[in-house]
């Protein structure tokens, strides 16, 4: 399977859900877990799709089994929610105190006018109360949401271009190679094998040979 920055997403219907934004790679095992679809026609917000639900996935399109429903109730990618803190109260040492209050949970920030400190909401006005922003990012522990178009970085620290693609072994659900778009230090593609990843984050990989090595590669023949 090939998976393509902004690859479109299909269901096995033709409908276009959304596309592409990321893969999400553990980097121990090179294993593709999930793909993050970035909202579209039936998608409203980012949403995390385990691989085990995908049909194909080619250079033009990624397409989804025929028994997969209820697609609304994926996971998003990112949660957030705002935590409300009481700033008036203290703790033993006169200190602020700033364990959440109460735990009142809100998933949007709380709505209403802030005018000198108080909120408006109709008729009545009340203190407005802090709160923090927490954001939860709904994928598997110990993998990376890697960003296709992510840097990528040689040992003797040279950018040597951006992940295209992503191509895999679509029997294991693992990453074998990437696709490197051309740069400023390569005027061609190249695909690399993930063996030579020294580390992953979601913006950027670091690998283990120098530019001079990566110049031996042949130039990538579609």
């Amino acid at each position: 399977m090939q998976y393509r920055e902004d690859a479109p997403v299909y269901t096995a219907d033709g409908q276009e859900v959304g596309h592409i934004d990321r893969v999400v790679l553990d980097p121990r095992t090179a294993e593709i877990t999930h793909i993050v679809v970035r909202r579209g026609w039936l998608f409203t917000k980012d949403k995390v799709v385990p691989v085990s639900l995908i049909d194909t996935a080619t250079e033009e399109r990624v397409q989804l089994r025929a028994d997969v429903e209820k697609l609304d109730e994926l996971p998003e990618f990112e949660e957030t929610r705002y935590i409300v803190t009481d700033e008036r109260k203290l703790d033993a040492a006169g200190e602020l105190d700033t364990t959440p209050y109460a735990a009142p949970l809100y998933w949007y920030p709380p709505t209403g006018a802030a005018w000198g400190g108080y909120y408006y909401g109709g008729p009545y006005t009340y203190p407005a109360l802090p709160y923090v922003k927490e954001t939860e990012v709904n994928i598997p522990e110990g993998t990376v949401g890697l960003k296709e178009g992510a840097e990528v970085i040689s040992a003797d620290d040279q950018r040597v271009g951006t992940v295209e693609q992503v191509l895999t072994n679509a029997e294991l659900n693992r990453a074998t190679h990437l696709l490197i778009s051309e740069g400023w230090l390569f005027p061609e593609k190249r695909t690399i094998p993930v063996d030579w990843i020294r580390t992953v984050e979601e913006d950027r990989i670091y690998l283990a040979v120098s530019a001079r090595e990566l110049e031996r590669v042949p130039a990538y023949q579609p």
